[in-house]
């Protein structure tokens, strides 16, 4: 059954950028046929609005790829508003003398441009936690890594100013697979 989903999930991740990148191209083609046919066609993508600055965020997550709360932040790798980029964060809970640690880790993709955008991710959360043998998540160190992927809608201002994230965002792991697990996030963009 968890293949099924991991299968399923690959299909609509790559149907999605399949989709993005051939309307991308007929926009380009398009620009190309108004051309004079005789000058040299010039299939260069506009430069939208997703350019100029990379898009840096500092945010507080609950639920989520770091599971409880967590503060983070996410960059781009490129001088873009979109593409590709990834996350780094931290959480911590401690109830009844017992305690939790989070750590997210993750790659992400960002489809749009202007202020929304589609968020692809995939990444990994190291867990630790007390002495609570009970729990279905923890193994018997009370550690483990816990895979997850991310679903969500990104409202990012185009310069700066807050930003908001919600989605889906899956946990896995050799023992279990949540396919609703999801997460809200409120933070700064720069």
């Amino acid at each position: 059954m968890k293949k099924i989903y991991l299968l399923g999930i690959t299909l609509l991740l790559m149907a999605a950028t399949s989709v993005s990148f051939a309307q991308q191209f007929n926009y380009a083609k398009a620009r190309a046929v108004k051309m004079d046919l005789k000058a040299p066609m010039d299939l260069k993508l506009p430069k939208a609005e997703t350019t100029g600055p990379r898009a840096q965020n500092v945010f507080v997550e609950l639920g989520g790829q770091g599971l409880l709360f967590t503060v983070n932040y996410d960059t781009r790798f490129g001088n873009r508003r979109d593409g590709l980029g990834g996350r780094a964060g931290i959480g911590y809970l401690a109830v009844d003398g017992e305690h939790v640690t989070t750590i997210p880790l993750s790659l992400n993709y960002l489809l749009g441009k202007g202020r929304s955008f589609f968020e692809i991710g995939l990444g990994a959360t190291v867990v630790t936690a007390g002495s609570d043998d009970d729990s279905i998540i923890f193994d018997e160190n009370g550690g483990n890594v816990v895979g997850t992927m991310s679903f969500a809608y990104r409202l990012q201002p185009v310069d700066k100013g807050f930003s908001l994230r919600a989605g889906f965002t899956p946990v896995f792991n050799g023992d279990f697979f949540v396919p609703y697990y999801a997460g809200v996030s409120l933070g700064y963009t720069f």
